[in-house]
Order: structure tokens, then C-alpha cells, then sequence
């Protein structure tokens, strides 16, 4: 099951579990639209992978399946990044 991450981990951006501009890997690494889009390129810093939009859990399921009030905010070293982004954003999400 989801944790349902409640910010961007790059910019820290508060991203509630209803959001439609929460994005998450494989991982559940958890960024913004606007910096998967603007800074990532697509491109999850931690895995490589691409992003997909986060699912919403229903209301009605909040009470039994809490998400997650763990705030993870690490912004992505330019450098560091810059080398991953070199490798994969060119190659689509499937095929990296």
C-alpha cells in the first residue's frame, strides 16, 4: 500500500493526499509536478526511474489506511544530478 508521502522531496512543497500535482516512482519517491517537470525532466534523482501521477486514496479509506506525515525533503544535489540527468533523460521511462 501507498505511504501517500505528504511533500515534495526536492523543494518541500506541502502535497496533500488529494493532490493532482503530487508525482511518484516506483519507489514512492514523491516530487511535485512542477519539479519533475521544470528540474527532473522526468527523471527521479534516487532511482533513475520516471514519474507517474500519484493516486488519490479515497476519503472514505482515510481513518483505516492513514497516509503517511513523514516529511522527506533532501533537493537534489545540480552536480550530482546532472550526471544522472546526462544518462536517462533522453531514453524513455520504460526503456532506461
Amino acid at each position: 500500500m501507498l505511504e501517500i508521502r505528504p511533500n515534495c522531496e526536492n523543494c518541500g512543497k506541502e502535497l496533500p493526499y488529494n493532490s493532482e500535482k503530487a508525482m511518484i516512482c516506483t519507489f514512492e519517491c514523491t516530487f511535485c509536478k512542477n519539479c519533475v517537470e521544470k528540474i527532473l525532466f522526468n527523471v527521479c534523482p534516487n532511482c533513475g526511474g520516471g514519474f507517474q501521477p500519484r493516486p488519490v486514496r479515497p476519503k472514505k479509506l482515510l481513518e483505516k489506511y492513514p497516509v503517511s506525515n513523514k516529511k522527506i525533503v533532501k533537493p537534489i544535489d545540480p552536480e550530482a544530478f546532472e550526471v544522472l540527468l546526462e544518462i536517462y533523460k533522453k531514453k524513455p521511462a520504460n526503456n532506461r
